[in-house]
């Protein structure tokens, strides 16, 4: 069965940028989602990812922390 999902064109972009050549972003999703640990994730995206402005991604990340705690 196929689905159609909608995503934002910023969202695409970071997706090209960790998707194989050969790979499909069905594959790509199910390479991403079979991880038992989102540090086992993090460590599989090690060096595919560039982050432009650290700084303010780990403000937000701490920022949803919270929100998620309270």
């Amino acid at each position: 069965m196929v689905k159609t999902i909608t995503i934002r064109d910023e969202v695409y972009g970071k997706l090209l940028t960790i998707k194989g050549k050969e790979e499909s972003f069905s594959e790509l999703f199910d390479r991403l989602v079979e991880c038992t640990s989102p540090v086992e994730t993090l460590k599989k995206l090690r060096g595919k990812v560039e982050f432009t402005d650290k700084e303010t991604m780990l403000s937000e990340l701490y920022s949803k922390r919270a929100e998620k705690r309270n």
